[in-house]
C-alpha cells in the first residue's frame, strides 16, 4: 500500500492534486492552515496506488508518497 502524506501548512488550495487524482483520494478539507487556506487531505488513503500524479502537479512541491 502507497503512504501519501501533504504539508497542510505549505498547501495553497489550489486544487489541482484533487482534480488530477484518478482514484478520488486527495479532497480539499475544511480546516485552514496558518495562511488562511483549506488545504489538500487524504480522504481515502487505501484507494492510494503511487501513481504521482498529485505530487507531480502540486507547484509548491507538498505531497511526498511512499510505497
Amino acid at each position: 500500500m502507497a503512504k501519501l502524506e501533504i504539508s497542510s501548512e505549505a498547501c495553497k488550495a489550489c486544487g489541482l492534486c484533487v482534480a488530477t487524482c484518478p482514484r478520488q483520494v486527495l479532497a480539499l478539507g475544511e480546516k485552514l492552515n496558518a495562511n488562511g487556506y483549506h488545504y489538500a487531505v487524504v480522504v481515502d488513503q487505501e484507494k492510494c496506488v503511487a501513481c504521482k500524479m498529485c505530487a507531480v502537479i502540486c507547484p509548491d512541491i507538498c505531497i511526498e508518497i511512499w510505497k
